[in-house]
């Protein structure tokens, strides 16, 4: 049973609607909003030691692991926010619990619609990708909602290159929520949407739409469900029940075990859209589960 606090908190927003983006004026107001700059909190940067360079004409913050000279992986973490939304207070704290656990943390500040569209995001990716350290750990993608999706979109354009042409497969991905088909079009999210707390099928399209400059929503490079799977390294995937994105997790991990790839889907019980981030027991048990599988060796990792 979900705890009482998570009981409580969808109970009040579902009562005063106050889900983000739930009208189309709202959805276009914050969509075109002007930016905050993505740097992170003062209280993170100083116990931390964050630091920041220009790739490609966006910033990337790298966290050192906390208390350690050698980091036990490597984690390129991209952040949420459904393509518009600038990096958040618990994204950092979420950010820093993989430092505290001895991972060295790459954080891209990928461009936001609608000035920026995924055309830009992936080669900015693939910069970053290219900075990273390759004798500090074994190499972790992670991300959550918006950039849980564009991580497995980049991982899959991994894929095609040939052996030694390009950067290096990550051993593992962690995808928190990941929006993997930005069409919407699964036919249970109507019902999820009565029960979803955070998540507006009606702001998520504007997004869409802003992200997708035009392009096709179907296409892989933005519904990366729909996009190659064999070859993917193992896939850990968090979501929970009263998650509108559930269906489409669902149906990634079902094409994933049909390519071969090892995948472990965590469903929680009356949860809600990225709720390892939440400062919840539901989010704390998910937070350690994140770590303690990161910290676990893999046939991979060698």
């Amino acid at each position: 049973m979900p705890s009482l606090a998570v009981r409580s908190l969808s109970l009040l927003l579902r009562v005063a609607r106050k889900r983000p983006m739930a009208t189309l004026e709202e959805a276009r107001r914050q969509i075109t909003a002007p930016k905050r700059d993505p740097a992170p909190p003062a209280w993170f940067a100083e116990r931390y030691g964050v630091g920041v360079r220009r790739v490609g004409g966006f910033d990337s913050f790298t966290v050192p692991p906390r208390g350690r000279e050698t980091p036990e992986r490597v984690v390129l973490y991209v952040h949420g926010g459904s393509y518009v939304h600038e990096i958040s207070h618990w994204h950092w704290v979420f950010v820093a619990r993989l430092a505290d656990a001895g991972c060295l943390v790459e954080v891209p500040a990928y461009g936001l619609a609608p000035r920026h569209t995924h055309r830009e995001a992936l080669p900015f990716l693939e910069a970053v990708h290219r900075e990273l350290p390759t004798d500090a750990g074994p190499l972790v993608f992670a991300g959550d909602s918006a950039g849980a999706g564009l991580a497995l979109s980049y991982t899959q354009s991994l894929l095609g290159e040939e052996a030694g042409s390009g950067p290096p497969m990550p051993r593992r991905l962690v995808l928190i929520s990941p929006w993997v088909d930005l069409t919407l079009s699964h036919p249970d999210i109507r019902e999820l949407d009565r029960v979803d707390p955070w998540l507006s099928p009606v702001g998520l399209r504007e997004s869409a739409l802003a992200w997708a400059g035009g392009d096709d929503l179907a296409d892989p490079r933005l519904s990366p469900v729909n996009g190659p799977m064999e070859g993917l390294p193992p896939t850990d995937l968090h979501i929970g029940t009263h998650d509108l994105l559930l269906p489409d997790v669902r149906r990634l991990r079902d094409r994933l075990v049909e390519a071969g790839v090892a995948v472990d889907l965590r469903e929680e019980k009356g949860a809600f859209h990225v709720y390892p981030l939440v400062p919840y027991p539901e989010g704390r048990a998910a937070r350690d589960r994140i770590i303690a599988a990161l910290r676990e060796p893999r046939a991979t990792d060698g």
